[in-house]
């Protein structure tokens, strides 16, 4: 069963789970579920809007440009730490992160890509724009932090791949029960 919510009055769930890790959701050649730890939820264009940011050699990045749509799960309180290590620190190339996981999906309603049971807050969104970051446009400090030009795009976390933005227009939002 779903809930539909406004997804306005999670904003303040939705910014704290954030840092800790929510899922984005992708469903091209298989289903796969990335840790996001960056993102934002607003109004763009008089839409409702969720934007994301992917690395140029995520699994995730191939999908997403190739079904244009995603969902986000987000916990309604702790992630769950073995979900958080398998999503955030595998790469969809080579696992079944469902099956590692053990990630329970729930169909979408209004696009192709699935919710995940155990982070039951979900937001479906459509893609609307999408635009590859300019790292010589980002202050030093933080290029040097999030992209150090020595470590190998394969690296779960910072490493020398910039991000595509991705910005969402909200389609459904729920809470699965």
């Amino acid at each position: 069963m779903k809930e539909k919510i406004n997804i306005t009055d999670y904003a303040n769930l939705i910014t704290k789970a954030l840092p800790k890790g929510i899922l984005l959701n992708t469903n091209g050649d298989k289903f796969n579920s990335m840790v996001i730890g960056w993102g934002h939820l607003g109004t763009l264009w008089g839409r409702p809007t969720f934007h994301v940011y992917v690395r140029q050699g995520r699994y995730t990045k191939s999908q997403l440009d190739k079904t244009c749509e995603f969902t986000i799960s987000v916990p309604l309180d702790h992630p769950d730490p073995a979900i958080n290590k398998i999503c955030g620190w595998q790469s969809g190339h080579n696992i079944d992160k469902v099956k590692d996981a053990g990630l329970e999906l729930e169909n979408a309603e209004m696009i192709d890509t699935p919710g995940v049971k155990q982070y039951p807050l979900t937001i479906e969104c459509k893609v609307l724009y999408a635009q590859d970051q300019d790292l010589s446009r980002i202050p030093e400090d933080i290029r040097d932090r999030m992209y150090p030009q020595d470590v190998d795009g394969t690296y779960p976390m910072a490493n020398r791949d910039f991000h595509t933005m991705y910005v969402g227009e909200i389609v459904a939002a729920y809470i699965i029960r």
